[in-house]
């Protein structure tokens, strides 16, 4: 059966570095994209993501960190799951980084075709809100899904 990858990049007007911060160090992403983490993302560690949507936490195995342009982990991306997230940065002209997000691989059923959907806005979502706080220090997150919790 074919297999689904999602694939989606945006570039940040800022250095590798600050980008890659961003997204390892919790207080960082937690400024833009979870409301809170067990820890930073280092390799071999397991950490706990909190989003503010849902009551639940995620654990996110990292697998491999290259400082500042790989950051590699698994997690149920989809309903019992356990998917690869590859998130590679690449330096562009001046200060500016490439941000490119891949997750995989699903079946191309009902179930790939939702995970698909789903998390290809995720991804999208975060890399636009990760633009957003690295580039303005502003916080696109923040209340933008309070419809999804649960009353």
């Amino acid at each position: 059966m074919e297999q689904l990858t999602i694939n989606t990049a945006l570039q940040i007007s800022e250095a590798q570095k600050t980008v890659f911060d961003a997204i390892v160090d919790p207080w960082n992403m937690s400024h833009y994209f979870i409301s809170e983490s067990s820890g930073k993302m280092e390799a071999g560690k397991t950490i706990q993501w909190k989003f503010p949507e849902f009551e639940e936490s995620f654990p996110v195995k990292i697998l491999e960190i290259s400082p500042n342009e790989l950051i590699t982990f698994e997690w149920d991306g989809a309903h019992g799951q356990k998917l690869k997230v590859e998130i590679k940065l690449e330096k562009m002209e001046g200060p500016s980084t490439l941000v490119k997000v891949t997750e995989g691989k699903m079946d191309a059923d009902e179930a790939g075709i939702k995970w698909l959907e789903q998390n290809t806005a995720g991804w999208a979502n975060f890399l636009a809100c990760l633009k957003a706080y690295v580039e303005y220090g502003i916080n696109l997150r923040k209340g933008a899904f309070d419809f999804m919790k649960k009353k």
